[in-house]
């Protein structure tokens, strides 16, 4: 007789072999299970299951939940307007905020912040602020015009005979000015999940009730943006949106680089006038 062969999976135990039975009678009598070629076929499709079970990158192994989207601190009365409008079906108002319906309709808003790209999670990647039609309408045309005018009349002008590295280095600021710009403008400024733990209150975070969340210390709520973000600085209409941790060190840059074209395009419009007198 051929000895068993015994193979376990998740704590069952399989065996095969020639005469493969199990005593089930009080007098003696056994009764057979499956024959040994039978036996040796589950055997090895246990095995089977339990290495694709165990195994994570194989297509057949249980899927991860989704991940939670997250849910940023936000105005509770500006949350309850919209699910007025969304109930009443209103789709204008007659206010500027038909502006943004217009233009930015098929974006997710935060507040009264619109986010252009975003990761799966809801992270913000590419956000416009609260006074984007003024940045857009007002900062660029001003910026791209006037050295745009530069340029062409001054800069490019070959009867001037400025050197090729003056216009090098113009183009060179007004490039960093509108990279810049774009970082400033298009950045997530520091926007804060809502947190509603009391357990976060004896952290040292306070209680917003504008928000309905606790905020970090240098957490401030901007009224603009209908948002709290984190290490608050000041609302910049010129860049369209709020200033805070995400975008602070952008709009440093951007305040020096369009100080240092203006001042450029300044000084050369200066020097062709002074040329001609």
């Amino acid at each position: 007789m051929t000895s068993p062969v015994t193979s376990s999976w998740k704590g069952v135990e399989l065996t095969a072999g020639t005469a493969a039975t199990v005593d089930n009678h009080d007098d003696g009598t056994t009764d057979s299970l499956m024959d040994e070629d039978k036996m040796a076929e589950t055997s090895e499709q246990a095995k089977t299951e339990a290495s694709t079970y165990d195994n994570g990158d194989n297509a057949a192994s249980p899927k991860l939940p989704p991940r939670r989207r997250k849910q940023f601190a936000i105005s509770t009365r500006w949350e309850r307007e919209q699910e007025e409008r969304a109930r009443r079906g209103v789709t204008f108002t007659g206010t500027p905020e038909d502006l943004n319906t217009l233009f930015c309709c098929f974006c997710r808003r935060i507040g009264g912040m619109f986010v252009l790209v975003e990761k799966k999670d809801g992270t913000p990647v590419v956000v416009a602020g609260p006074c984007w039609p003024f940045c857009l309408f007002v900062t660029v045309p001003m910026i791209l015009g006037i050295s745009g005018l530069v340029a062409y009349y001054i800069v490019l002008d070959p009867e001037l005979g400025l050197p090729w590295w003056l216009a090098l280095l113009y183009f060179s600021a007004l490039v960093v000015t509108f990279v810049s710009l774009f970082f400033v403008s298009c950045r997530d400024p520091g926007l804060i999940e809502r947190v509603t733990d009391e357990e976060a209150g004896h952290g040292g975070w306070f209680w917003n009730e504008q928000v309905g969340s606790f905020r970090p210390a240098g957490a401030m709520y901007c009224r603009e943006c209908k948002a709290l973000i984190q290490d608050y600085d000041h609302l910049c209409p010129w860049t369209g949106t709020g200033i805070g941790r995400g975008n602070l060190l952008a709009f440093r840059v951007f305040v020096v680089s369009v100080n240092i074209l203006c001042y450029f395009s300044i000084g050369l419009v200066s020097f062709v006038l002074l040329k001609g007198i």
